[in-house]
């Protein structure tokens, strides 16, 4: 279970789409553009999985042309504190990491 979890959440399409959604309601388009490089189908499965799990939520709004909105429910705004401590390390440490790569490559 917490491979699986793990695995999704700290995908880097997933962490991308949450750091995307982080100021609130977010278009389909806005988000692919937005996250470099993922492509329609890739971003189609990773929302899906976000929804899936409780972290996204999707409204359809009756418009013509139809309207989609993505957000963070609450469950995914708490990821946003753990993921900020994670940033954090990577600025403090990520340097050594990157010399100890060079060191055994």
């Amino acid at each position: 279970m917490l491979r699986g979890l793990l695995t999704t959440i700290g995908d880097k399409w997933s962490l991308a789409i949450v750091s995307v959604l982080v100021d609130g309601p977010v278009r389909f388009t806005e988000i692919q553009r937005r996250v470099n490089g993922i492509s329609h189908r890739l971003l189609t499965k990773t929302l899906r999985e976000l929804q899936r799990d409780g972290l996204v939520s999707r409204t359809a709004h009756g418009e013509i042309p139809p309207r989609v909105e993505y957000t963070l429910t609450p469950l995914g705004q708490s990821l946003l504190e753990p993921i900020e401590a994670l940033v954090q390390w990577v600025e403090q440490h990520g340097r050594a990491v990157l010399a100890n790569r060079a060191a055994h490559g």
